[in-house]
């Protein structure tokens, strides 16, 4: 292989965050992706018909929003446009009710009715010190954090996470709606409910619902991924795509190598050169359960019975708090029994250029137990058909993803856990292994900056971005660079020639 000083295996959005920085700062970075198409996480696909394309994993992306990482690279004056629907996500209820979050914060408390003034307590404070929030959660989770952040975080955590908070407050809403609002949030968290990690993640993604919203990238998730890609490119990097790094004497020649891979891949390509205590720790990294994923090509908007969800860009398909709970803590201990939780995206709700010709995209994803074999279009469908009479009729095709079959897609997500983790509470805070410095393995130059890594799941680059400055500050002493279009590098004058630009 060609002289590099940085070796990036993996081009997830975590990867492609690490690969930019470490560009930005001079260095010779080339990376290494199995697959035929760079941007894991954010590859998109025309799986049905032409021109229509369906976002293979992720699809909406509030952390984005929320990412110093993704704030200082500016996505938007690199041509991608997020766009926020006037509704950030709905939870429909059997008999046709809905209740909706709305991005005005007080259009949702006004239709949450007796509801309303506890939702905008819990979510108001939260918007006015929003990026001090999303800064202390999508963090290395190392640091001393902000004091009010802190303590805003702190209280809603411990009260909506803890059992107790959580038998407290079942009187707490008068109604149904509110409760499962919130809950399908909780859900994201994809593990035992209720918990403090997952009350964490509500208390994040809640609030962003009422700031910048949950948006979708134009034209699909994968923009996101090229705007990186050109960003690498333009800085001297070298994306190689349908080449594995199956043994790290592969990439030995790498001043550093940044791995954008499960705990379970680092054991399989380091063979026997890491210590025993350390392999131990990461063969004790526990995953969480599985998501099963649909994509479906419709004739026609989603026949909600309830007309405000169609206006939702995410839907949350799980019945009542109890029920979510319930179901969420069964996948957890193995059980496959019972309706999964669903989420559901129409894209052209937000972005109406994603349908043609009348057709449409829609994507859902169902929680279920690790490693499950069943094929979960049934499941899926009959879900949304429960709350979209009429569903089953406008679909064209489909194409489905068992939770066993993410991990042979993507050997990141193990068992079909999309997390790369599950999201305990000690491996939320200790990721893949008790170290102050999470990225950094005991292998000399070797570093980790997958999900697995702090400050966990979503698209948001911070695992990457952080894992990058890491290792310039101890592999090479230089600062971290400016990420944004257009500004100078800090370490301009001393920039190495860089290698060729060419993707194979």
């Amino acid at each position: 292989m060609s002289s590099m000083d940085v070796a990036v295996v993996g081009s997830g959005p975590n990867g492609l965050a690490a690969a930019v920085t470490l560009a930005r700062a001079g260095l010779r970075v080339e990376v290494f992706e199995a697959a035929g198409t760079l941007g894991g996480g954010l590859r998109g696909a025309e799986l049905f018909e032409s021109g229509i394309v369906h976002d293979i994993c992720s699809a909406v992306h509030p952390m984005a929003t929320a990412s110093r990482f993704f704030r200082e690279f500016d996505l938007a004056s690199r041509g991608v446009e997020l766009i926020a629907p006037e509704a950030s996500y709905a939870h429909p209820l059997d008999g046709g009710r809905a209740a909706v979050a709305w991005r005005d914060l007080d259009t949702t408390c006004e239709r949450l009715g007796p509801d309303g003034r506890r939702w905008r307590r819990l979510m108001e404070p939260l918007l006015e010190d929003s990026e001090a929030v999303g800064d202390l959660l999508l963090s290395g989770q190392r640091g001393i954090p902000g004091p009010r952040a802190a303590r805003l975080l702190a209280g809603r955590t411990l009260a909506h996470g803890s059992r107790l908070g959580a038998r407290l407050l079942r009187g707490g809403f008068a109604g149904e709606e509110a409760a499962a609002l919130l809950a399908g949030v909780e859900a994201h968290s994809v593990g035992r409910l209720p918990s403090l990690p997952a009350a964490a993640v509500a208390m994040l993604l809640g609030h962003l619902a009422h700031g910048p919203g949950w948006p979708l990238p134009r034209g699909g998730s994968r923009t996101i991924a090229d705007a990186l890609v050109a960003d690498l490119t333009a800085h001297g990097g070298v994306c190689h795509t349908g080449q594995e790094i199956t043994d790290l004497g592969q990439v030995e020649d790498a001043r550093a190598v940044l791995l954008d891979i499960a705990p379970a891949a680092l054991l399989t390509i380091a063979g026997d050169r890491l210590p025993r205590a350390y392999a131990r720790r990461l063969a004790g990294f526990r995953y969480g359960p599985a998501a099963g994923k649909t994509d479906f090509l419709v004739s026609g908007p989603i026949p909600w019975a309830n007309p405000e969800t169609g206006r939702a860009g995410t839907v949350h398909l799980g019945g009542t708090r109890e029920e979510i709970y319930r179901q969420e803590t069964a996948n957890t201990r193995g059980g496959a029994d019972g309706a999964p939780f669903v989420l559901v995206v129409d894209p052209a709700v937000a972005d109406p250029g994603r349908a043609r010709n009348g057709r449409r995209p829609v994507w859902a994803y169902a929680h279920l137990p690790a490693g499950d074999r069943r094929d979960p279009s049934r499941l899926i469908r009959e879900r949304i058909e429960s709350y979209a009479p009429g569903f089953t009729d406008t679909i064209v095709a489909e194409r489905s993803v068992s939770g066993a079959e993410y991990e042979r897609y993507n050997p990141n997500y193990v068992g079909g856990d999309i997390g790369s983790g599950a999201m305990t509470l000690r491996q939320s805070l200790l990721r893949p292994a008790v170290q102050w410095d999470p990225y950094r393995t005991p292998l000399p130059g070797v570093y980790l900056c997958s999900a697995s890594t702090p400050p966990g799941p979503s698209v948001h680059g911070m695992c990457g971005y952080l894992a990058a400055r890491s290792a310039l500050r101890r592999e090479f002493r230089l600062p971290v660079p400016a990420l944004g279009p257009g500004e100078t590098d800090r370490t301009e004058p001393g920039r190495r020639a860089g290698l060729p630009v060419r993707r194979t």
